[in-house]
This record gives C-alpha cells, structure tokens and sequence, in this order.
C-alpha cells in the first residue's frame, strides 16, 4: 500500500445555455419526450441528453440560442415550459434554504 488516497475522476459536461464546463452533477440534464424538453434530474431517462444549468439565466440564453433541438439533435422547435417550471421551482427552494441559513 502506498498510502495515497486515489480520488474519483468526476465526469464534466458542458452547459448548452452558457456553453461552460462543469461537473455532471451540478448540472440539469434534459431529455426531449413528444416534442417537449423535459428535466431528468436523476439522469435515468432513455434517449439522447443536454446539460442545462438549473438557473433562469442558463435557461433562457439555451432557447434565445435554439440550442436544445440542436444539441438533442430533433428537428424544429421544443416546448420548454415543463423544463422552466422546474428550473422556477428549484431555484425557489435554493432563495429559501438561503434565507433560513442566514441569521
């Protein structure tokens, strides 16, 4: 035994709103179903992926850039509405955990 501690390689993807790299977990992967892009927050959804950051910045530039058909390589427009709840919802609940962790 060397005594080293081996540490993990953490996957990367890149984030189709910003188009900045970051670990696959803190990023939001999306999946297209019936012509809508909808979240897979736990990544277990068949068919191909994109990574999202789960903010409404990274959100709106990925639609302004027609990114997500691109990227999940389907033709025509996506509806993101389910995808913008939750990503509203999730950064709801990150401003009140926040706020009740500060004093």
């Amino acid at each position: 035994m060397s005594g080293r501690t081996h540490a993990r390689a953490c996957p990367e993807r890149t984030c189709v709103g910003c188009r900045e790299r970051a670990a696959k977990t803190e990023l939001l992967r999306t999946v297209v179903i019936e012509d809508a892009c909808v979240p897979d927050p736990r990544g277990t959804l068949p068919g191909r992926g994109a990574y999202v950051h789960p903010a409404p910045a990274c959100l709106d530039l990925a639609v302004r850039r027609r990114a997500f058909p691109r990227a999940l390589r389907v033709p025509g427009p996506l509806d993101v509405m389910a995808l913008r709840q939750y990503v509203e919802q999730t950064e709801g609940c990150r401003q009140r955990l926040a706020e009740q962790a500060t004093p």
